[in-house]
């Protein structure tokens, strides 16, 4: 049986969360199922507004909010800079290429 490509919801230190997924069928690059490392991945469904996503939502005419939208190809740098942000991960998992910065224990 083939291992599921989808990674675990990444949730931060102050209680953020979202979807960072990498495979081929997402929309990431390169766009293929276990890279040595991605450059840009899609995430998804965020718990709150956040702005570094700006530039990547899908649909930007959209009146949906941010946690009803996905938003692809956004740099790894970006994902990276939104855990730091928020704390650090204290769950989940993201794409080789992500650094999975995990919260401290202060």
């Amino acid at each position: 049986m083939e291992k599921e490509n989808r990674n675990q919801l990444v949730v931060c230190a102050d209680g953020f969360k979202m979807s960072v997924q990498a495979n081929q069928y997402a929309y990431c690059a390169p766009r293929s199922d276990n890279a040595d490392r991605y450059v840009e991945v899609e995430v998804g469904f965020p718990s709150d507004y956040e702005e570094l996503f700006d530039d990547y939502v899908e649909m930007k005419d959209s009146t949906k909010s941010h946690q009803e939208q996905v938003f692809p190809y956004v740099p790894v740098q970006i994902v990276t800079n939104v855990i730091a942000k928020h704390g650090g991960m204290v769950e989940g998992e993201v794409p080789n290429g992500v650094a999975p910065l995990k919260a401290s224990n202060r």
